[in-house]
């Protein structure tokens, strides 16, 4: 079967996630933590790496799936010959360890159901070893340890390295099996009763959901995208992983392939609002204090990225017995891109703290102090060139968004202390950089034969990100120089009706080799920025083209490639997601363009 990387849905429990295909086979499972070394890797590999199916004996894909409303339970059913079955499909909220519940249940006629279930530790690549106790399976390889058991216990047996199980269900019959990881050195934790599970899980998300603000057009599209940010909130610390996969391809077959579980400062005002404006508080705030936490420390220190608990140290490897997504080698876990200069991070961590200001999300020890030491050192430094929003390998340029984003920083501490009277800084210092970083970049990073902005001082390529400018207030939406970006951008990176980041043919910008898909969030905004510049009706055709990209059950990756109906890059993809969310509450949420 020729799998695409939208034959996925997500279940998670906030701290980690899996990915089950239509097939019925979960195929991604990393523990204890979203970073944590995949014990299913079939995504990435084949049959060996890993994976766990149940379904119909002798059947392939599924007849039907989709999520129980306003919840993270999936239900996968087949139609056969002999009758109809439903798998549900869950990972219950937290206790003491990670637990994947899969419920079989008979809807008509005696359906025969299989399970196969192969362990693989450490991204695949260790075979445990398989023991019976007290009616558990038992695998264990190093620090890892899994139990699986069922309810009612049903016959398995070992066969090809895998553990095996077959039964039938008849109408109103259920068998439930608990999969159960755990430190090998700890004793096994306590058992998770899995009807319970499903009934508390089904009404903890729909007592989530209820919160939402949002009641506007495609609200069902909003609704599963902001449940899919909160599944991909590491829960302990408040950190959202950019995605739950490692290296799906932007590419099919090709070398453009990074982890993205872990946490992205760039991501972090685009996040904070999508919460904000969806009325969770709660969640915004605890996302603003993982903000904090992480960028604590000293300014020269600060990264593009951190660890779900703000750990900075990811180093990148390759994992060279995985052949990758569709042969799209090689597979990557950790991600170099940590160490790279990126200035544009110093004003998303200013304007993220702005806005929680502004929002009247509660202050914390420190903060302030924490942007004040920010900003005296981005005094110092923002003339530097750097590798820009999009983690280019191809050189350090002075981008045009990371100088506007130096802008951002240097505006929200002027309007800080503008508004809080009681807090101290270099106000006429900040002002001054403010101008002066505006002058700058009007003057160096402005084409004027083309009516916009370029992707770097000098350059004749453009960047999606520059349609942020409106955004960001740098100018306003009815400004020449604006309306003249967004159609350049729109007609020289449109890409069957969407946006691409930028041309990635451009000799030595990103210095790596191949092409990509669509850059969904990148069309969000340019749906926001046809809005913000009077194009209403347009921003709204593109995002009901938008919206029409989402897979059977409303997930969306990082890029969509037109000419192939594909979605590629990690999946699901939070900022995807938050521009879904932001493009809907911009368009339909009652604001005014502009």
């Amino acid at each position: 079967m020729d799998r695409r990387i939208e034959d996925y849905a997500l279940i998670g429990d906030e701290q980690t996630a899996a990915l089950v295909g239509r097939d019925g086979s979960i195929d991604w499972l990393c523990v204890p933590r979203f970073d944590s070394a995949a014990c299913f890797a079939r995504l990435l590999g084949d049959e060996d790496n890993g994976h766990w199916r149940i379904a119909p004996k002798d059947a392939t894909t599924c007849t039907r799936r989709a999520y129980r409303p306003d919840t993270l339970v999936l239900d996968t059913e087949w139609e056969t010959p002999e009758g109809t079955v439903r798998v549900t499909d869950l990972m219950p909220q937290r206790d003491h360890a990670p637990d994947v519940v899969r419920i079989v249940e008979g809807i008509s006629g005696r359906v025969t159901v299989h399970s196969t279930l192969r362990l693989r530790f450490d991204y695949g690549s260790v075979v445990p070893w398989m023991r019976r106790s007290g009616g558990h399976r038992v695998a264990v390889a190093g620090p890892d340890s899994v139990w699986l058991r069922s309810e009612p216990s049903v016959r398995t047996w070992g066969e090809d390295f895998g553990t095996h199980a077959e039964f039938t269900v008849a109408e109103g019959e259920r068998v439930a099996f608990v999969l159960t990881w755990h430190p090998s050195h700890e004793p096994r934790p306590p058992l998770v009763d899995p009807y319970e599970a499903l009934r508390s899980s089904v009404t903890g998300w729909r007592r989530w959901t209820a919160r939402c603000t949002y009641d506007g057009p495609h609200r069902d599209a909003v609704m599963r995208s902001l449940i899919t940010l909160k599944a991909l909130t590491y829960a302990p610390t408040g950190g959202i992983v950019a995605a739950a996969t490692s290296s799906l391809p932007e590419e099919l077959g090709g070398v453009r392939n990074w982890d993205y579980r872990f946490c992205w400062l760039r991501d972090s005002t685009l996040t904070l609002g999508a919460l904000l404006s969806a009325g969770y508080h709660k969640e915004a705030e605890a996302w603003r204090d993982w903000l904090v936490r992480a960028v604590a420390g000293d300014p020269a220190d600060l990264q593009i990225m951190y660890g779900l608990a703000g750990e900075r140290r990811l180093p990148e490897v390759e994992l060279p017995w995985l052949v990758g997504f569709a042969g799209s080698a090689p597979v990557r876990v950790g991600n170099g891109a940590v160490d790279q200069l990126q200035l544009d991070v110093y004003g998303e961590v200013m304007d993220s703290l702005s806005l929680s200001r502004t929002a009247g999300l509660s202050t914390r020890p420190h903060m302030w102090a924490i942007q004040c030491s920010l900003m005296k050192f981005l005094e110092k430094i923002w003339r530097q060139p750097d590798e820009g929003l999009w983690e280019v390998r191809g050189g350090r340029r002075h981008f045009v968004h990371s100088k506007v984003l130096v802008w951002v920083a240097a505006d929200r501490a002027v309007r800080t202390l503008e508004e809080h009277a009681e807090l101290e800084g270099e106000l006429e210092r900040w002002r001054a950089l403010r101008d002066e970083v505006h002058r700058e970049v009007c003057e160096k990073g402005y084409d004027p034969a083309r009516n916009t902005f370029t992707q770097y001082y000098g350059s004749r390529e453009l960047d999606a990100a520059l349609l942020l400018i409106p955004r960001f207030g740098f100018l306003p939406p009815d400004d020449p120089r604006v309306i003249g970006t967004v159609d350049a951008i729109r007609d020289d990176l449109g890409h069957g009706g969407f946006v691409r980041r930028y041309d990635t043919d451009a000799i030595g910008v990103d210095g790596m080799p191949g092409g990509e898909g669509a850059f969904l969030a990148c069309s969000f905004w340019l749906a926001d920025a046809l809005h913000m510049t009077g194009r209403t009706d347009e921003a709204k055709e593109l995002f009901e083209r938008l919206v029409g990209l989402v897979n059977d059950v409303g997930l969306l990756s990082e890029e969509y490639e037109p000419e192939l109906g594909r979605q590629l890059g990690n999946f699901p993809q939070a900022f995807s997601h938050i521009g879904l969310v932001n493009t809907a509450l911009t368009l339909f949420g009652g604001d005014e363009a502009g």
